[in-house]
């Protein structure tokens, strides 16, 4: 990309027209997790945010990119310059950036189409982005959890680097899966492919499991941070305990993701067999998201 001298930047008479930002907003988890180098925070909390420019809005047509995760750390350090390394943003964040990156390039409002269940009627709605930033902020991320069996854990955010990483490769084994499946191959050797393939997941899963808890506490109010006593812990104890661990990050990964859409279905829909009340998830696909 080439680069533009500051001096140009500050003599030239189209300076005027450069974007500015549309929007701040103020994060989930407030700067808590960061260190200097990853976020700069402001006086007030609340961070500046720019619309995309034309640059920016290609690198979302870059499919390789798309699916390393390059082209949305790109987009976020252009228009979210307060969030230096993107790679290293929280889970708890992510969705208030690019909803805030949305709303700046592309107003306030998005339209949507989905199917109604039950009907199978495909309908538009507007969706009210700063509403749901609204929500958003004032979510008060709790990183602290109790299992059932009386483990409690103080659990890790998970950073975009690792989120995208641990994606591609669950992408990677599926692929495998269809390729294998359709491929003109034996049983044996099916099953052999098949069996590596739920290897790996299996690995990478607990590898995030371990990732994602910085210390326990037992029963007995024995605290452990030693990450390797932890996976220990992980390998070796019941099936039941780690069902509640994951339950209980699986609550905690939520926090600060848009929350599906509640909609009220019309009578004439109703009478198509559609529920009363339904809820419409609300996706980041940069394909329509950011187009």
């Amino acid at each position: 990309m080439t680069e533009i001298n500051k001096d140009t930047q500050d003599t030239n008479p189209l300076g005027k027209y450069y974007r500015q930002p549309q929007i701040y907003i103020t994060l989930p988890t407030k700067g808590k997790y960061y260190p200097a180098d990853v976020f700069e925070p402001t006086e007030t909390g609340e961070i500046p945010v720019f619309p995309m420019t034309a640059m920016d809005e290609l690198a979302f047509k870059t499919p390789d990119s798309l699916i390393s995760g390059q082209s949305t750390v790109d987009v976020i350090k252009s228009c979210v310059p307060n969030m230096k390394n993107p790679w290293k943003m929280t889970n708890y964040d992510t969705d208030t950036i690019l909803l805030a990156i949305r709303v700046a390039t592309y107003g306030e409002m998005m339209s949507m189409s989905f199917t109604i269940p039950g009907s199978n009627e495909k309908v538009d709605h507007s969706v009210n982005l700063p509403a749901l930033l609204e929500g958003l902020a004032k979510v008060d991320v709790i990183d602290t959890a109790t299992t059932k069996s009386g483990f409690k854990l103080k659990v890790a955010p998970l950073d975009y680097q690792t989120l995208t990483k641990t994606q591609t490769a669950r992408f990677e084994q599926e692929k495998i899966y269809t390729t294998v499946n359709a491929a003109a191959l034996d049983e044996k050797t099916k099953n052999d492919q098949f069996a590596k393939s739920f290897k790996i997941l299996n690995t990478i899963n607990f590898e995030l499991l371990v990732e994602s808890i910085l210390e326990i506490t037992t029963p007995d109010g024995v605290t452990v941070t030693d990450k390797m006593q932890i996976q220990q812990f992980c390998k070796n104890c019941e099936t039941k305990i780690i069902n509640e661990i994951q339950e209980e990050l699986g609550k905690i990964r939520e926090q600060a993701q848009v929350p599906p859409l509640k909609m009220k279905a019309t009578e004439e829909h109703i009478k198509k067999g559609a529920p009363v009340t339904y809820e419409v998830p609300l996706t980041f696909d940069q394909s329509n998201f950011f187009g």
